[in-house]
């Protein structure tokens, strides 16, 4: 049986051109903070990776510090500071935010105080992309980079967070880029590194990884990866759509990220349909890989006026730019045959 890879949004496979460049920075023996030429070697990779993804974020005016992840960058920005946040944003920012900005019941987010808040760019679970403020103290662009356009000195956010395995680079680095000129109190502190914000070795072999896959990444985008994507989850929908009992669709009615859908089979648990997928073949997630392990109703779904039910019976199906027309209706089939199968026994 082939298996089909729904899970994008969770993390994302190597692209040849992080792996290449990876491959490459294993030959590296030097630290990146050594002054001999070993060291400067090390380093000149860090630096190559720091302005690949600058120029993919458009973030000329600003400083690109790395990180062991995005919920590392989220931590980096938010110590000792209280900002507000809406509760659809990811664990790593309701962590360290009061989670009470009211949301549409389409996933949107009104912000009345930018300085003072920080607003994800788009939702893991639904898609949904949100308008963000200017003057906005923080912005988690994890799920949005690579997938939408987006120029940081143009959103007028002041920090932003991104992650490596969103984009085809390795899991376990992420980035925080920020407004230069802003101050942020180092949380992990030592030798220095990072500009004085994030002590400890660089991760030289990721961080080159990161840079490879933010260019892939920008290229996929201008090159119209996404938009065929977008058509692929159309197709998705419309087969759902047609069914005779369709499910509900969340966050459709909002301008969403081309690859991912969100939608609620009434009485019928998503860890159970998250199980008989991956028996059938395909991957795909109740929800954000970070709390899709937790029998739990869905946070981001509850505060879009979702019941606890509804909320605990979601499916999130997140394609990639290699995914093809056939899975897809491969997908359709599988899973409509299984919910038929359901609302039988359920009768």
């Amino acid at each position: 049986m082939t298996r089909v890879y729904l899970d994008h949004n969770a993390t994302t496979a190597l692209v040849p051109a992080a792996r290449e460049a990876m491959l490459k920075a294993m030959d590296s023996v030097g630290n990146p903070s050594s002054v001999h030429a070993e060291g400067r070697g090390a380093k000149r990779i860090v630096e190559t990776a720091r302005q690949q993804i600058t120029l993919a974020m458009g973030a000329n005016g600003a400083d690109v510090i790395f990180t062991s992840s995005a919920t590392e960058s989220a931590a980096l920005a938010l110590g000792g500071r209280a900002l507000a946040s809406a509760p659809i944003e990811h664990d790593a920012v309701l962590a360290w935010t009061s989670g009470d900005l009211p949301v549409t019941s389409d996933g949107t987010v009104a912000v009345s105080d930018p300085a003072q808040s920080t607003l994800q760019l788009a939702n893991s679970e639904t898609g949904v992309v949100q308008a963000l403020p200017n003057r906005l103290a923080l912005s988690d662009m994890t799920q949005g980079f690579g997938k939408i356009p987006v120029a940081f000195d143009w959103s007028g956010v002041t920090a932003a967070m991104v992650s490596a395995h969103k984009i085809g680079g390795p899991k376990g680095v992420g980035a925080l880029v920020i407004k230069q000129g802003t101050d942020v109190e180092a949380q992990i502190k030592g030798g220095g590194q990072e500009m004085g914000r994030r002590s400890g070795t660089e991760n030289v072999i990721g961080i080159a990884g990161f840079g490879a896959a933010a260019t892939a990444a920008t290229q996929a985008l201008s090159e119209g990866e996404w938009e065929k994507t977008a058509q692929l989850r159309d197709l998705l929908e419309e087969g759902l759509e047609a069914l005779p009992h369709p499910p509900i669709f969340y966050g459709k009615g909002a301008s969403r990220l081309p690859n991912t859908s969100c939608f609620v089979a009434r009485g019928w648990k998503g860890e159970t349909q998250v199980m008989l997928m991956d028996l059938a073949g395909f991957a795909v997630s109740a929800g954000s890989a970070c709390s899709s392990g937790k029998v739990k109703p869905s946070g981001v779904l509850r505060a879009m006026g979702a019941d606890a039910l509804d909320a605990s019976c979601a499916l999130r199906v997140s394609l990639g730019p290699r995914t093809t027309k056939d899975e897809i209706e491969r997908f359709v089939d599988a899973w409509s045959q299984a919910y038929e199968k359901h609302r039988l026994k359920a009768a």
